[in-house]
């Protein structure tokens, strides 16, 4: 089957495993379908080629135990959120009946970021408007629009609505986002220096995760924003285990 709980989209290779590879773990851990569809190909970054990092991502989607891993190829760069790409996006969002989205922040440090999540975001709504016709390999395709968007960290810190307890599974995110070798610090590489793969980087990633989850009392957690309140069914739903 084809339909998937959680579809994570957003705008580069690497970006998932940053940002919300634990928690898309721990849903896989629970026998959830699970999936990432990456926009863009990474085809602009300094470091590293498309090949490398089509590689990069299959082993990162290997080590999060994720079934299925897609890209839209979209322009790095330079895609917009227009008709086109939209449209895109809605066969995908169709096609795998998420009912939960996870995308980039709408704001942060690289552009692509808050441009590919208002566009994942809109693309979730005109999914389920059904005068809006899609096709997928030659067949019409149903509306479906997912019960939730989430927007996960990259860079910049947000006031999260919510942080989710992956302390059980940090250890494989970090895994996950070392297979992206040619992004990341290297001190045999004669690639150029970048923002990511200075020295500190990844260590900065575990100190970000330390800090949610010291939010909410455990070791590692992960952040999220919404753009619609998220219900509960009664404050129970918001106890944690009582820690050791």
């Amino acid at each position: 089957m084809s339909k998937l709980h959680i579809l994570a989209i957003t705008a580069h290779p690497d970006d998932v495993e940053l940002g919300c590879a634990g928690t898309l773990i721990k849903h896989a851990c629970m026998g959830q379908k699970v999936g990432i569809l990456d926009l863009t190909e990474g085809e602009l970054s300094t470091r590293g080629t498309v090949a490398s990092r089509r590689k990069e991502a299959d082993a990162a989607a290997a080590v999060m135990g994720l079934g299925v891993r897609m890209n839209a190829a979209m322009r790095d760069g330079f895609f917009l959120n227009d008709e086109a790409s939209r449209l895109q996006l809605i066969a995908y969002i169709r096609h795998f009946q998420p009912n939960v989205v996870i995308t980039n922040s709408l704001a942060d440090r690289h552009p692509d970021h808050g441009r590919a999540g208002r566009l994942v975001a809109d693309a979730c709504f005109y999914a389920g408007l059904r005068k809006i016709e899609t096709t997928w390999e030659g067949r019409a395709q149903s509306a479906w629009r997912p019960g939730r968007v989430y927007h996960c960290l990259n860079d910049r810190v947000h006031v999260p609505n919510f942080i989710v307890d992956v302390s059980e599974v940090h250890e494989i995110k970090m895994d996950a986002i070392k297979c992206y070798k040619s992004q990341f610090h290297d001190p045999a590489s004669t690639e150029p220096l970048t923002y990511i793969s200075a020295g500190g980087f990844l260590e900065n990633i575990i100190a970000r995760d330390m800090l949610m989850g010291k939010s909410i009392g455990v070791k590692f957690g992960e952040a999220f924003n919404s753009e619609n309140i998220p219900g509960i069914s009664s404050l129970d739903s918001l106890l944690l285990p009582e820690l050791p």
